[in-house]
C-alpha cells in the first residue's frame, strides 16, 4: 500500500467526525509525517486543497486551539462541485470510460487520465473545477489512479485500448445473459519447504520464525504450481496446486475442475463461458495446445467457450491478479511452505472483507511438455477468430453434445 492509500483510508475513517479546522490539522500533521511533498501526498490524497493543509500546518506550528464541535450552522459551507453541477459526475464518467483499463463491473477500475487533464476538459465545457476536486469524485466513484512501475512488459500495442473496449463489451453482454466469466491465470511457482517467504507476521518477541539460510528446492518436494480461475461476478475462485509442470494442458484441466466443481452449479443453465487471460504462458494467444485442450473441454461440457487474451504489456490488469492472487500472497506472508498441504490449505482459507471465497485442490498429474500440436489438428477445431483481432479473441464451440 502507498503512503497516498494508507493516507485516503484513515482520512474516509475519520473525516466524518471532525469539523473543518481538525480536518485541515490533521492533514497538516499527516503531511508533516510524510516529510518533503507532504502537503502534495495529502492534498491528493483527501482531495483537501493545499492553501487549506499549509493554513493547517501555520495552525499547528503557532499551536492555535481548534475550536470543538461544529463550527458552521448545518446546511453551511461551500456546495460539492457534483450539487452545483449535477451533470458534472455524467461528464466526467464519459471522459474517463474510453480510457478505462479492465471490465466495466469491476468495484474498481482504472483511468489513464490525470485529474489534472480531466480537470482541463471539464473546465472547457464551462464547469469551475480543479484537480483535487476531481480526484476526490473519482475516488467516490471508485476509480483509482494507477502507476505505471511493473506493469509495462512491452511495447505499448496500438490496439490496447480498443481490446480493453471490445473485453468491457462482451462482459456486459455475458453478464446481461447470465453466463459466466472468468479469469485466468498461473501464480508463480512457490518453493516447498522450510523456505523463507516474505512479509512479517505477529510472534512473541525473540521467537522468529527459522527457515533455511539457502533456497536450494528440496528435491522430495519440489515447487508447487497455482492456477487459478477467478468468477468475475460470483467473487470467488478454484485454484489447482499443480506439481510437475504448468502447460496448457494443466491449465485447461484446472479450468475443467473449476466447472465441474464449482462453475456448473452455480450457472446450472449456462450454455457460453467467457474466459479471459494473458497473452503469454500457458494460456498463450500463440499456443495450439491451449486451444486444442479448450476444444477438448468444450467438447467434454458442451460450453461455446469465448475467449478474450489482453494486449501485450497488460498482464498487471488481470482481474485474478488483483481480485484473488494478491490476498492469497498476504494470507501466507511471512509462513513458510512447507509441504503441499499447506500450500492448498492456506489458498483455500484465504478470505476478503468483500466475501472472497476460495477452493482449492492438489493436482498430482503429470503433464508432458513440448508436445507438438499439427495443422491437421488445428483444422479439425471448431474455431472461430472474432473480426476483431482474431489472434486476441476467438471462440471455441463443442464439436458433439456433452457427455
Amino acid at each position: 500500500m502507498t503512503t497516498e492509500e494508507a493516507i485516503r483510508r484513515r482520512y474516509e475513517a475519520i473525516s466524518g467526525s471532525l469539523n473543518e479546522a481538525l480536518r485541515r490539522r490533521w492533514a497538516a500533521a499527516e503531511a508533516q509525517a510524510v516529510g518533503y511533498g507532504g502537503v502534495t501526498i495529502v492534498a491528493k490524497a483527501t482531495g483537501l486543497s493545499m492553501a487549506t493543509i499549509r493554513k493547517g500546518v501555520n495552525e499547528l506550528r503557532d499551536n492555535l486551539e481548534a475550536p470543538l464541535g461544529r463550527i458552521r450552522r448545518p446546511g453551511a459551507g461551500r456546495k460539492k462541485a457534483e450539487e452545483k453541477s449535477p451533470d458534472i459526475l455524467r461528464e466526467l464518467e464519459e471522459l474517463v470510460e474510453p480510457h478505462t483499463r479492465g471490465d466495466p463491473e469491476s468495484p474498481l477500475r482504472w483511468t489513464c487520465k490525470s485529474t489534472h487533464k480531466l480537470a482541463e476538459e471539464l473546465q472547457a465545457r464551462g464547469h469551475k473545477i480543479t484537480a483535487p476536486v476531481i480526484g476526490r469524485m473519482l475516488h467516490e466513484m471508485d476509480y483509482s489512479l494507477q502507476a505505471n512501475q511493473k506493469t509495462r512488459e512491452g511495447l505499448s500495442h496500438p490496439d490496447r485500448n480498443a481490446q480493453f473496449l471490445h473485453i468491457n463489451t462482451l462482459v456486459r453482454r455475458f453478464q446481461r445473459n447470465g453466463y459466466p466469466v472468468v479469469s485466468v491465470d498461473a501464480k508463480k511457482k512457490e518453493l516447498v519447504g522450510d523456505f523463507k517467504n516474505a512479509g512479517r507476521e505477529w510472534r512473541k518477541s525473540g521467537d522468529p520464525e527459522t527457515v533455511r539460510t539457502k533456497d536450494f528446492p528440496d528435491k522430495s518436494l519440489g515447487k508447487a504450481l497455482p492456477y487459478g480461475i477467478y468468477d468475475v461476478f460470483r467473487n470467488e475462485g478454484w485454484v489447482s496446486v499443480g506439481i510437475d509442470h504448468d502447460t496448457a494442458e494443466f491449465a485447461v484441466e484446472s479450468l475443467r475442475q473449476w466447472w465441474y466443481r464449482m462453475g456448473i452449479r452455480a450457472y446450472p443453465n449456462a450454455s457460453k463461458l467467457l474466459v479471459t487471460a494473458d497473452g503469454g504462458g500457458s494460456n498463450g494467444s500463440r499456443t495450439r495446445l491451449w486451444k486444442l485442450s479448450l476444444q477438448q473441454f468444450a467438447d467434454r461440457t458442451g460450453l461455446e467457450v469465448s475467449v478474450c487474451h489482453f494486449p501485450p504489456g497488460t498482464s498487471k490488469w488481470n482481474k485474478i491478479e488483483h481480485r484473488m492472487f494478491c490476498h492469497i500472497t498476504e494470507n501466507w506472508r511471512a509462513t513458510p511452505l512447507i509441504s503441499r498441504q499447506v500450500v492448498v490449505n492456506l489458498i483455500a482459507n484465504t478470505t476478503t472483507r468483500a466475501g472472497l471465497k476460495i477452493r482449492a485442490a492438489l493436482d498430482e498429474g503429470k503433464y508432458e511438455t513440448g508436445i507438438e500440436v499439427s495443422k491437421t489438428e488445428m483444422a479439425a477445431l471448431n474455431l472461430k477468430l472474432d473480426t476483431f483481432h482474431g489472434d486476441w479473441n476467438y471462440t471455441i464451440s463443442p464439436r458433439n453434445r456433452h457427455e
